[in-house]
């Protein structure tokens, strides 16, 4: 009979840091990311250490996603005002001192190279979700006025950079939070209607206005010449639409089943551009085809639907605005990504989660990932 001082196994002292682990969440994103190092590897295994970065990326936000698992949902809303303070401020110091390349400048050097754009991935939906918790009971349209101002200080910093890509996916996730928390549809609907009107005309009429010369207002000019090159690529097929009319080309190629593995004729003669990157959707889809994309967004649309399921589950208030947040993030880069290599959204430089090469990205999904995590263990625990 074993003593009742022996020391209990490795694996006994390891299953309270794996038990409330969501299983069909961890399997999507198994799933995602063995695709991810199948393709990485067709694309990227003669660029460099792509292919070993890459699945060090993976390891990383593994290891990520298991530390922030442990840390309680009460925790991480006590992180939410000073992670999101930190944020803004690193922000602003970017407009002051900030590392301008190629005409951006969304880099700062604090001993080493960061990006504070990406902080807010993850800070603008902690906070808005805490502010939203400490006002549950009694929401005011004051409250939601608030909440908007949050999120539209980090935004316009974030454009003034300008980085388009980051300010949308910080934009979705702080209005994912908006919208979760309550917000009425009838604030909602009319912004959609102008969306919505403003594309209308500008299918109808954004030919003559990109051929006219005209400078448009708001917008940057890199911006403007996007969406002038996602109306009519052709219009510089060799420059601005190269990008946009060889991801079309890869994707068309692959048909129903693909070119195979290591097989696509576009990608191996280095005719997608970033093809381990923003456009490895393009590679996917040559050598698997019209199928494996199918899989590919079924996998994508169940991780989503199963961070919802945990939002829908989470104990307090604030728990399910922010899983809802991830999940609106998560859906936000998956579609923003595969919408521009199809070419039916301007190219903002968005990767696809868990199968673009990329360490920030992927620590962003991994601490994501956590989050969702650690919600789904608080509900098991409330329980249980």
């Amino acid at each position: 009979m074993a003593s009742v001082f022996d020391r209990p196994s490795l694996w006994r002292r390891a299953i309270p840091l794996l038990r409330g682990f969501d299983g069909p969440l961890a399997f999507a994103v198994f799933l995602l990311a063995c695709a991810g190092l199948l393709i990485m590897y067709s694309s990227g295994h003669d660029f460099g250490n792509r292919f070993s970065d890459h699945g060090r990326n993976m390891l990383l936000a593994g290891f990520i996603m298991f530390v922030v698992a442990q840390v309680p949902p009460q925790r991480l809303m006590a992180a939410a005002v000073p992670l999101y303070t930190v944020g803004v401020m690193l922000l602003i110091a970017v407009a002051i001192f900030g590392i301008t390349k190629k005409g951006a400048r969304r880099w700062l050097n604090v001993g080493i190279i960061i990006q504070p754009s990406e902080i807010l991935k993850i800070a603008m939906p902690l906070m808005l979700a805490w502010w939203f918790q400490k006002r549950e009971g009694q929401l005011r349209p004051l409250d939601f006025l608030v909440a908007g101002v949050l999120l539209a200080v980090p935004v316009g910093l974030i454009m003034k950079q300008p980085d388009l890509g980051t300010a949308l996916l910080v934009l979705a996730a702080g209005l994912s939070v908006i919208f979760f928390a309550g917000l009425s549809w009838k604030l909602i609907v009319p912004p959609v209607l102008l969306a919505l009107a403003g594309m209308g005309l500008m299918v109808f009429f954004g030919d003559d206005l990109c051929a006219s010369g005209v400078r448009w207002p708001v917008l940057h000019d890199y911006q403007q010449q996007r969406i002038c090159t996602l109306l009519d690529p052709t219009r510089d097929p060799l420059g601005k639409g190269f990008h946009i009319i060889q991801g079309m080309i890869a994707i068309g190629s692959g048909g129903l089943w693909g070119k195979g593995f290591m097989q696509g004729t576009q990608t191996h003669l280095e005719f997608i551009p970033e093809r381990t990157t923003d456009f490895i959707f393009a590679v996917f889809s040559e050598e698997f085809g019209l199928a494996g994309n199918l899989m590919l967004i079924g996998v994508f649309t169940f991780l989503v639907l199963r961070a919802l399921f945990i939002a829908l589950e989470a104990p307090t208030l604030f728990s399910r605005l922010l899983a809802g947040a991830v999940a609106m993030i998560f859906f936000s880069y998956a579609f923003v990504n595969m919408g521009m290599v199809s070419g039916i959204l301007p190219v903002v430089g968005v990767p696809l989660p868990f199968i673009s090469y990329g360490g920030t990205a992927m620590v962003t999904l991994g601490l994501g990932l956590g989050i969702l995590m650690s919600i789904a263990k608080s509900k098991r625990l409330v329980q249980s």
